[in-house]
């Protein structure tokens, strides 16, 4: 993990054309190759980024020192240098990755068991199916064999739209497994992580926990 502190400009170029100006920024190159560009506010989404593989270019020339980022899109991001405050580099290791509560790994359990509750048709491929940048939580191939790559969460937030586009990219790069699609799946989903889901091609679906334990709650009334 590589933090850099930098009064910096940022130029990106691919879908579309985007620049941020001169400012102090924090700049995340984390050791999978994805680059991230933070400012003070905005929690934790960065104001730019590049995900992984990437190639990273060091440039010192007239224009000043740029880091120019590229991947197999053809995008490109540039990130120049006017001054830097601070540069730190620190081994992280190994991360035995994110431990789920109770409910949400007794979800995906039960989702595993019963992907038709997802989506009629739907076939479980294999839980926890390995990327290099961590598990899907559900590979899935659906009636017309196409794979389906599934994140489970509790309750839906952004983060988990994120995290499941960040996995799809991953398993594309695998041409055995062909066009892979998403869904995602949670307990209940915020209005703009629904949003934010279809923006990105994924079907979302809400479940209800009881339910899928056999427990509905019509069954627990006593009139």
């Amino acid at each position: 993990m590589r933090l850099v502190i930098a009064r910096c400009s940022v130029d990106y170029a691919g879908r579309l054309d985007a620049h941020l100006p001169e400012a102090n920024r924090l700049i995340m190159l984390k050791a999978d190759g994805c680059v991230a560009i933070h400012a003070d506010g905005g929690a934790y989404k960065p104001l730019n980024w590049m995900n992984a593989p990437n190639t990273i270019v060091e440039i010192d020339d007239d224009d000043g020192h740029r880091w120019v980022v590229s991947n197999h899109k053809k995008e490109t991001l540039t990130i120049t240098l006017h001054e830097v405050l601070s540069d730190v580099s620190e081994e992280l290791g190994d991360d035995p990755g994110l431990q789920k509560d109770g409910v949400e790994a007794h979800l995906q359990e039960l989702l595993a068991a019963s992907p038709t509750s997802i989506e009629e048709g739907l076939k479980l491929v294999r839980r926890e199916y390995p990327t290099a940048i961590g598990p899907v939580d559900l590979l899935c191939r659906d009636e017309s064999d196409q794979v389906v790559a599934i994140e489970v969460k509790r309750r839906g937030e952004i983060d988990g739209v994120e995290q499941l586009a960040r996995y799809i990219e991953r398993l594309q790069l695998d041409s055995s497994l062909g066009e892979v699609r998403g869904v995602y799946v949670a307990q209940s989903i915020k209005p703009q992580a629904k949003v934010l889901a279809e923006s990105r091609g994924f079907t979302w679906v809400e479940v209800d926990y009881d339910e899928l334990r056999g427990m509905k709650s019509d069954e627990l009334k006593l009139f």
